[in-house]
């Protein structure tokens, strides 16, 4: 079962790297097609295709009515973006800011987490209507990135990337996509069965293995973007998984069933608010986040890591 599970282990990481190594090409190439800034197809594309795992994950849980765990995956997976995907791609290069994700992107990323924070302290759930507006926050964004989009487009910005076809643009997104969320499932159950093997407990596997495993997507995605020197995904990534989660994931969530929120999740979101902020000031003081920065960040998650695994 062991060696199995090692297999498992192997192959999945294989197509997670493969996967989001075709991935990074493809949405590049069709950043770089349509004269699209890289940072709106990290926005969109590249952040909706890696979101993937845990949009599957929280609406299967309200389709079985078990949305309770909805809210404890979102948040879990935004902290993690925001430490661990912007520390380690920070590590690897210096992530520049643009004028647009310091004014715009972070603060809305920080409003709608506030919004959530609000809904879950009044009336301990996610409602249909909360739900709603939800889904009119994420239509807003949708304006937002369509100017954005046409901003670029205007701009006539030429791009260093290999351009495909249109056609070969959306094949290498898709079987990217594919590849990178079936190389994840199978990453978390080969690792999950290790652990219970070595006597591992089931609180600690769902906390670490399980909750890491559902934003590898994402994690793998931002590297391979950093070292292709596609900076602008790599953060757009990131940002952008953050809101997706929130407003379109938890949306149809909650269209679903309403979601609970526990004492736990609210000390989460505050926790995720202030992960957010420290994240906008290092990306304030230089218009960058750098290695000093990105270890920072890194060091945050493991001391929240060993706060959750204790708690």
């Amino acid at each position: 079962m062991i060696f199995v599970a090692i297999l498992l282990l192997i192959a999945g990481f294989v197509a997670l790297v493969k996967g989001a190594d075709v991935f990074v090409d493809g949405a590049a190439a069709l950043a770089g097609k349509f004269g699209i800034p890289q940072l709106v197809i990290g926005l969109t594309i590249v952040a909706m295709g890696t979101s993937l795992p845990e949009a599957a994950v929280s609406i299967t849980a309200g389709i079985k009515g078990n949305a309770g765990i909805t809210v404890g995956n979102i948040v879990g997976s935004n902290i993690l973006n925001i430490l661990i995907i912007l520390g380690v791609t920070a590590l690897i290069t210096n992530v520049a800011i643009q004028k647009t994700t310091f004014k715009y992107e972070i603060p809305y990323m920080l409003l709608i987490t506030a919004v959530l924070l609000v809904m879950g302290m009044t009336g301990n759930e996610i409602t249909f209507i909360e739900g709603v507006i939800l889904w009119i926050l994420f239509i807003a964004y949708l304006l937002y990135l369509y100017f954005l989009a046409k901003k670029g487009n205007d701009s006539g910005d030429e791009q260093s990337v290999k351009l495909y076809p249109v056609w070969k643009c959306l094949l290498f997104i898709v079987l990217g996509g594919v590849c990178v969320v079936i190389g994840s499932q199978l990453v978390v159950n080969g690792a999950t069965t290790i652990a219970r093997a070595c006597g591992m407990s089931e609180r600690f596997i769902g906390l670490t293995i399980v909750s890491i495993g559902t934003s590898l997507p994402e994690l793998v995605t931002s590297i391979v973007a950093a070292r292709k020197n596609e900076v602008d995904m790599a953060l757009g990534n990131a940002i952008g998984s953050n809101i997706f989660n929130i407003l379109m994931v938890l949306g149809i969530a909650s269209a679903i069933s309403p979601i609970s929120i526990i004492t736990e999740n609210i000390i989460d979101l505050c926790v995720l608010i202030v992960f957010t902020i420290c994240a906008w000031i290092f990306a304030g003081t230089k218009k960058k986040i750098g290695r000093a920065e990105g270890l920072c960040m890194v060091a945050l998650y493991a001391a929240y890591a060993v706060y959750i695994i204790v708690r």
